[in-house]
């Protein structure tokens, strides 16, 4: 799979261009599947908080936090290596940083989409809060 501005594909693109690219795609492929965009790249203020980049809604009404990864290659572990511990700890404070501007918490959790040359993989409840 080659995506747009692929470094791998001989052009040159920014770190946010392809980032983005992979955003899209994901969010095309969770649309698809019936979930409902919320909000893109929601960030918390201040520095070392965390970003979500994409809040979704199930059709029963379950917030899903997406964490989207995006690897040229699969050295290294590919995509889903690289989401660590300390990150999924900075996806979880953004969570629960947006949770907390509803009147109501809604039932949640936390997908991995990957996107790696061989193709796309969601990942529905990756991790948990817990």
């Amino acid at each position: 799979m080659v995506f747009p501005h692929d470094r791998t594909a001989g052009a040159s693109a920014s770190t946010k261009s392809v980032g983005d690219a992979a955003e899209d795609a994901a969010l095309r492929h969770l649309q698809q599947a019936g979930l409902r965009l919320v909000q893109r790249n929601y960030r918390t203020p201040g520095r070392g908080g965390g970003e979500i980049d994409l809040i979704m809604r199930t059709a029963d009404g379950t917030t899903v936090f997406v964490e989207v990864r995006r690897r040229a290659s699969a050295s290294h572990g590919g995509a889903g290596a690289s989401i660590s511990a300390t990150k999924q700890r900075r996806i979880i404070f953004a969570a629960r940083h947006y949770l907390m501007r509803l009147s109501v918490t809604p039932p949640c959790r936390f997908d991995v989409v990957l996107l790696e040359p061989q193709g796309l993989q969601w990942l529905p409840a990756a991790f948990d809060a817990g």
